[in-house]
């Protein structure tokens, strides 16, 4: 069974790279059709975040899925290689593992990959595009998480993105109580950093979202109001920090808008953090005066900082990785294995049968019954005994030997002297 995984990640590719192979929430389930469909594998699963993107594949090719990867996003498929990992088999079923339980994340041990994950493999349970190899991955995937992180403290004092975000506004404005901060989207990503936001009592908040629905549960939980996102273009310049996460495709605030804003604020600042991955906001927004822009890859340097403590359970949980990534490979050769002992036994019971039913014909004419079943025995051990000792006379030497080890193996043969 070739299984693998292919992808890239925020520690392969810059975010200018990233941003062009994500798989929307809303193409999810079209772009593991395609796959399919198209063939690179028989099993599909795609895991894409803010940090990375990958593709799961069992019965595949890696070079078709990375072609299919890049006609997909209409991306030369040589400016993705330098960016891309394959990783085959074992590696690729580690590899689920290590990401599930939070050690393959820019903030070491967070939880949130876990609920992505979970996400993305009901999608592909949904589209029916795992197969038994894939189910038992997954399953495994999130049974190692979970004693991983009930038997170490990998995932004790995360620092999260959002923890980042509001450290980060720390060091303009000394207290965000005279604040006034707008959130743009109503996702995940949204609803942590407002969550970590509200807990400074900022003066203000307002959402503003695609969704009205979304955002009037996220403002009425945090107590902010809702701002029609038509018209941020008119509210931008009430507001000191900004915090963007949807999941527009193209870039949703422009230099040209915050050149405006500043102007309007008389050049008060403004904090800004865009979590999207495609980008919410222009980069060159970040070459303006008085703007203070960081993207999700800016603030990797401040999550670092807070991993310290958390090092030291790394060892641990790589542990219990290893002892379950041998536990599934042994089950994927169990599995594969299968085929040849139905055929085996399939070999074995059309033997019996067949001297089942001369037996049978022996004794309707009125044949002896013991002289009957020593013909029984004697016909079924010749039949089951036959291609092995053939093998054995027809071998050469060298192979001669090595079919001796595995008869006796099998057979559990001893040496009469």
């Amino acid at each position: 069974m070739q299984l693998f995984t292919l992808g890239l990640n925020y520690q392969t590719a810059p975010i200018a790279v990233r941003e062009r192979v994500v798989f929307g929430a809303e193409r999810l389930r079209e772009a593991l059709t395609e796959l399919v469909r198209a063939r690179p594998a028989e099993e599909a699963a795609i895991l894409s975040t803010c940090n990375r993107t990958e593709l799961y594949c069992a019965s595949g090719d890696p070079k078709e899925a990375l072609a299919w990867l890049a006609d997909y996003h209409r991306v030369d498929a040589q400016e993705l290689k330098p960016h891309l990992y394959t990783l085959p088999r074992e590696e690729a079923v580690r590899h689920a593992f290590r990401v599930a339980s939070g050690l393959d994340s820019m903030v070491l041990g967070e939880p949130q990959i876990l609920g992505q994950f979970k996400d993305a493999v009901r999608t592909a349970e949904e589209v029916g595009t795992l197969g038994a190899t894939l189910s038992r991955l997954f399953q495994r995937s999130f049974a190692v998480a979970k004693e991983v992180r009930s038997n170490t403290r990998i995932g004790a004092n995360v620092v999260s993105m959002a923890a980042a975000a509001v450290r980060l506004a720390g060091r303009i404005y000394p207290s965000l109580r005279e604040q006034r901060v707008l959130f743009i989207g109503a996702g995940e990503m949204i609803d942590l950093a407002a969550t970590h936001f509200a807990a400074q009592l900022p003066k203000a908040m307002a959402v503003a979202n695609r969704t009205p629905e979304r955002a009037q549960a996220l403002a009425h939980r945090i107590g902010a109001q809702v701002l029609p996102l038509r018209d941020l273009p008119e509210h931008l310049p009430h507001f000191d920090i900004v915090i963007s996460c949807t999941a527009s495709t193209l870039p949703i605030l422009g230099k040209g808008m915050m050149e405006r804003v500043i102007k309007a604020r008389r050049h008060a600042p403004v904090f800004m953090v865009d979590l999207g991955v495609p980008r919410d906001i222009e980069p060159e927004v970040g070459q303006l005066d008085d703007v203070y822009l960081y993207s999700i890859d800016d603030l990797a340097e401040i999550v670092r900082a807070g991993v310290d403590e958390r090092v030291s359970q790394v060892a641990q949980a790589e542990a219990i990785i290893d002892a379950q990534v041998g536990s599934f490979l042994h089950w994927m050769e169990s599995r594969e294995l299968v085929p040849l002992i139905r055929a085996l036994r399939e070999q074995g019971e059309d033997a019996r049968r067949m001297e089942v039913e001369r037996a049978v014909r022996a004794l309707s004419r009125g044949d002896d019954p013991h002289a009957v079943l020593e013909a029984l025995s004697h016909g079924l051990t010749n039949k089951l005994l036959h291609a092995p000792t053939q093998a054995l006379h027809g071998a050469g030497a060298e192979e001669r030997n090595e079919l001796q080890r595995v008869l006796a193996r099998i057979y559990e043969l001893r040496s009469r002297s």
